[in-house]
């Protein structure tokens, strides 16, 4: 909880990698609806990151809509690539989409580390964020509680 928030959403920007999954998918090497979502998926998380990492850092009041709205996109993105990467498996015992080579490539290395250490960090930083939003709506309302309580007495 004490890790800077500017910080967590920033670490997302690196996000844009998610282009990877678009080339992978031009080389024929990921083909069905898991490249494509989670290439652009992770290209509008990461690009949106940048700014409002930005604006979280230099502003003194918290643009709270946007930081929920994109962590709720970003958290969403993540599970539904991880859907559809399942889902498109050929072989496996889970797969509706058949369409070519599917998400082999997610089984090999590099490209395993994708599911296995980055969708689990994101994860774990967009559940930091949420938990951290949600911890300043208490204090703010515990606040506006002690106020009235206050002017009651």
């Amino acid at each position: 909880m004490a890790i800077p928030m500017p910080l967590l959403i920033g670490l997302n920007a690196l996000r844009v990698l998610g282009v990877l999954f678009l080339l992978l998918a031009a080389t024929g090497r990921l083909s069905g609806p898991f490249p494509l979502s989670a290439g652009w998926g992770d290209i509008v998380t990461g690009a949106f990151a940048i700014p409002l990492a930005l604006s979280v850092a230099r502003s003194q009041k918290l643009p709270v809509g946007a930081i929920m709205l994109w962590n709720i996109f970003g958290t969403l993105e993540l599970f539904v690539a991880v859907g559809l990467g399942m889902t498109s498996a050929a072989g496996s015992p889970l797969q509706l989409v058949h369409a070519g080579v599917g998400s082999d490539a997610m089984q090999y290395l590099p490209f395993c580390l994708v599911p296995t250490v980055l969708v689990p960090f994101y994860l774990i930083t967009h559940a930091i964020i949420a938990a951290q939003l949600g911890a300043r709506r208490t204090a703010a309302a515990l606040s506006r509680v002690r106020l009235d309580f206050g002017k009651l007495c």
